[in-house]
């Protein structure tokens, strides 16, 4: 057994649930405040699913951060994108110039942006180099990556949440480039799912009808190819994943080691989400499902983690855009948790459960 699994299992082994008696206090804080009960709907519910994460119902949310991880994924050779892997390099760069629809966001939203080179083909000027390898090999005829290289990408994310628990940020929402990665993330979710290729593939950022049939049948082959239903979440990733989809799984994992909630950003980040719990089953309570991607298998992956999304929109940009749009919708959901009167304060009886 390698260091670096020895560092994963450890970090595993220390994840404990989130903490439901800040989440009941936080719920009867909600059920205090002098309006309708459960009228908040989504923004309530995030709320107390923070305090659990955070294990203290003083929830904090001041301080944020977008987190895309960049890499690109060999399968692009069997022409199952629209677009070349030169896109993440250009796309990456343009998180730290605001050219990007994610870092415009998070701009609006109050939020800092860090994107990450965890398995990038080029080499970029500014973007931060935690690069596992120069992309992942073409899994229609290899292993995408070693088993040692998925963990190293995992533990990557983690230290990532660990370094930004120091510098005092409470929300890591989770984002992504890489031309090819809806394709990585339909190979992992079918893989993990036992869902058929067909039903959990789309076009991603859009394919023609001959290129979607192209694309279900290599990832199909590869399922079949190395049984990819009865493996194991680790040999799942390594098979057909993509390096930033195992570093958004560290991010996961490390929100709950370090008691972060994670925003869930749409397909990719996602079957990420699912990978970790797959893993560790407790990292399920940190993770908070921000909006519906239009990809097929975005509601059969989220319903496989039991979560609800705020947003409906019909958005599958990916970057993150879909996270970093839940942010303000936190921010007044927090404030009127923290601040707004409750029936006692203005002297009004107050509502009662009665269904």
């Amino acid at each position: 057994m390698g260091k670096t699994e020895i560092i994963l299992e450890e970090v595993i082994k220390k994840i404990v649930p989130c903490d439901k008696e800040a989440a009941e206090i936080a719920q009867s804080r909600w059920n205090s405040i002098a309006k309708p009960l459960h009228s908040l709907g989504w923004l309530e519910d995030v709320i107390v699913r923070i305090a659990g994460a955070q294990h203290s119902p003083q929830v904090k949310t001041e301080k944020k951060i977008l987190v895309p991880m960049c890499a690109d994924n060999g399968v692009v050779e069997e022409g199952v994108t629209q677009t070349g892997q030169e896109v993440t390099a250009i796309v990456a760069e343009n998180f730290l110039d605001e050219k990007s629809c994610a870092a415009i966001m998070c701009r609006v939203g109050g939020a800092d942006i860090r994107p990450i080179d965890i398995g990038m083909a080029t080499d970029t000027p500014r973007v931060e180099r935690r690069k596992i390898a120069y992309g992942t090999k073409n899994f229609a005829r290899e292993p995408a990556m070693t088993r040692e290289q998925a963990t190293a990408a995992i533990e990557t994310g983690i230290r990532l949440v660990r370094e930004l628990q120091e510098e005092g940020y409470r929300l890591i929402a989770t984002g992504e480039m890489g031309i090819g990665n809806t394709t990585t993330s339909s190979a992992v979710a079918a893989s993990l799912t036992g869902v058929p290729a067909e039903e959990m593939t789309g076009r991603g950022a859009g394919l023609t009808d001959d290129g979607l049939k192209k694309k279900v049948h290599v990832i199909r082959d590869a399922m079949a190819r190395w049984k990819l239903s009865e493996q194991d979440p680790l040999t799942v990733l390594s098979c057909v994943g993509g390096f930033d989809i195992a570093g958004i799984t560290g991010l996961f994992l490390g929100g709950a080691y370090c008691h972060i909630p994670v925003l869930i950003d749409g397909f990719i980040s996602s079957v990420a989400a699912l990978l970790a719990v797959r893993l560790c089953p407790a990292a399920a309570g940190y993770m908070i499902a921000t909006h519906v991607s239009k990809e097929p298998a975005a509601r059969r992956v989220l319903a496989e983690l039991g979560l609800s999304p705020a947003l409906d929109a019909g958005m599958c940009l990916g970057e993150g855009s879909g996270a970093v749009a839940a942010f303000p919708l936190i921010d007044m959901a927090a404030e009127i948790y923290l601040s707004m009167s409750t029936f006692e304060q203005i002297q009004v009886e107050a509502y009662q459960e009665l269904c």
